[in-house]
């Protein structure tokens, strides 16, 4: 799904899915075989410079009958681990819905009301594919896809994670806090402890650290290790690079 694209399938009906970029959403319409319509978004990631105001969504109808879409804009932030969508008309979506033909393409342009002035403002768009009148014994699956949109205020936008451990009752936290203006993503997450074992670690689905946010991984420690407040080795990949570091336990509270 990393390509933005949602593909037709004869199979059992899939289970929800959330991951960075897309959400597919099930809606059953009733018992039988199951088949979805295929859209394809470009980009799956909108960033928005300085200063651009703008930016334009191509979705693409993969098939060989008429799709149905809506889209509506949503604020995005990340209070307690969890995303947090609210509906918002800080931008405005042109068309809102329409209906694309067999192999054809439809621009959805984007537009934001007001310029952020102190850090990133950050959004996402949802894109929901509305389903055609099911065929007897048949069920229709309709697809979902969440875009993330990052737009960035003047003057300078940068990260700036700290990183602790935190003691918890059933082992430790992996907690990271955003001071920066601009997100950052992380991903491959490796925490390891000094004499090899790598750890696991669990929680926080969403790769995105948000501006001023914090986000909290638990980690498994092996029985014999459960006490232990040693500093750990810390692994990741970053959209600025290869994160390489020592993480030692400190007190709770971002």
């Amino acid at each position: 799904m990393g390509n933005g694209v949602l593909s037709s399938h004869k199979r059992a009906p899939l289970p929800p899915i959330l991951s960075p970029g897309i959400m597919l959403a099930a809606l059953l319409a009733a018992a039988g075989p199951a088949w979805a319509q295929a859209l394809s978004v470009e980009p799956v990631t909108i960033h928005l410079a300085s200063g651009q105001m703008a930016d334009v969504l191509t979705v693409t109808n993969q098939t060989d009958t008429p799709s149905s879409f809506q889209v509506r804009a949503f604020a995005w932030s990340a209070p307690t681990d969890q995303d947090q969508l609210t509906p918002t008309d800080a931008i405005i979506l042109s068309p809102p819905l329409g209906t694309i033909a067999p192999g054809a393409r439809q621009l959805i342009r984007l537009v934001l009301r007001q310029a952020p002035q102190n850090g990133e403002a950050t959004y996402r768009i949802w894109l929901d594919q509305i389903p055609a009148p099911a065929a007897p014994g048949a069920i229709r699956i309709a697809l979902r896809l969440s875009i993330p949109i990052f737009a960035e205020p003047p003057g300078r936008v940068l990260p700036d994670l700290h990183w602790r451990l935190e003691k918890t009752g059933a082992g430790a936290d992996l907690v990271v806090r955003n001071n920066g203006n601009r997100h950052q993503t992380v991903r491959n997450l490796r925490l390891t402890a000094p004499d090899g074992t790598m750890l696991r670690i669990e929680g926080a689905p969403s790769p995105y650290i948000l501006a001023a946010e914090t986000r909290h991984w638990h980690v498994g420690f092996p029985a014999e290790q459960a006490t232990s407040t040693e500093p750990l080795h810390l692994t990741a990949d970053t959209e600025d690079g290869h994160l390489d570091q020592t993480v030692v336990f400190g007190p709770s509270g971002d």
